[in-house]
């Protein structure tokens, strides 16, 4: 049993503003998936590696448990709706929606701040979360400012 009460911890915890991506992946007979995650990091830059936290009752953990490569869409300002969107338990969340295909095969969300192309190398139960690392093949950053989650809420930078 913890000692942290677990509503003051996500109180807490919300005051951390974080960027917005969604993450994406192609299962075995290649559809694509994708989520909205605000858990994600930089792990090194030598090599290039970032991490992700995806949930144990995540809508698409059972597909990245097997992904070889994965796509980071950090989200711009004007993207909360594809946000939202990627949160949903939506069984075709790219329908309708602009993205092109990654040299890897995953898919990249249109005007997205910035884009990573990863190939995971490590999963790692943590709690009720499966961290991810994954070493980033390709980069690529966009003009624009990001979209921020705060305090259950989205956030805008303020310049």
């Amino acid at each position: 049993m913890s000692a942290v009460d677990e509503s003051i911890f996500r109180s807490v915890l919300g005051r951390f503003a974080t960027g917005v991506t969604v993450v994406t992946a192609r299962d075995e007979e290649g559809r694509d998936h994708g989520m909205t995650v605000s858990a994600f990091s930089s792990v090194s830059l030598a090599p290039p590696l970032v991490m992700t936290c995806i949930g144990h009752d995540a809508s698409m953990h059972g597909v990245l448990m097997t992904a070889e490569r994965i796509g980071i869409n950090i989200l711009d300002s004007a993207q909360e709706a594809l946000s939202r969107r990627f949160a949903e338990q939506d069984s075709d969340r790219f329908e309708g929606i602009g993205f092109a295909r990654a040299e890897s095969g995953v898919a990249l969300l249109l005007d997205a701040l910035a884009h990573l192309e990863c190939r995971v190398v490590s999963r790692q139960e943590t709690g009720d979360h499966t961290l991810i690392v994954a070493e980033v093949e390709r980069a690529r950053p966009n003009e624009g400012k990001p979209l921020l989650y705060y305090r259950g809420g989205y956030a805008q930078l303020e310049r």
